[in-house]
């Protein structure tokens, strides 16, 4: 399936670029989410007219997550979890549980854009975690999970 990007898209183009993905990635998730358009020659056309709009509203996606990116400079987070006395967690800290945390204190992040590459947290102690706010936008954020007082 060809499809003409309407964004960057991690690992897979620039605005723009004409792609081919398998059908269900581009019927179920770009197109849907509005990254992306069916390549024809009347869409073609019509985004060859509105490029200047696209790179414009591209920038400024850009320019709010570079923002975000300069808030979150540096930030820690706390979470308080029920333990046992070897510091394993009665359950987990998953990314809602951090995006949550980070909009409490004033930083709003979508559980979507935390990133957890080796799964959620089990133990008490310090863990970095990527916050992805654009696709080339990421910073590290230290999330401290410690024991609830009983």
């Amino acid at each position: 399936m060809q499809l003409i990007l309407l964004q960057k898209v991690t690992n897979l183009g620039n605005l723009g670029d004409k792609v081919d993905v398998k059908p269900g990635y581009g019927r179920n998730f770009l197109v849907p989410k509005g990254k992306a358009v069916p390549a024809t020659a009347a869409n073609l056309a019509e985004f060859e007219a509105k490029r200047a709009d696209y790179e414009a509203k591209a920038q400024a996606n850009l320019g709010e997550a570079e923002a975000r990116r300069a808030k979150l400079e540096g930030a820690s987070v706390t979470i308080y979890a029920n333990s046992s006395t070897e510091g394993k967690l009665y359950g987990s800290v998953g990314p809602r549980d951090i995006a949550e945390a980070l909009t409490k204190i004033g930083m709003p992040v979508e559980k979507s854009e935390v990133v957890m590459g080796e799964g959620p947290i089990r133990h008490i102690g310090e863990t970095d975690v990527i916050v992805h706010l654009h696709a080339d936008v990421e910073i590290p954020v230290k999330v401290i999970v410690q024991a609830e007082a009983a």
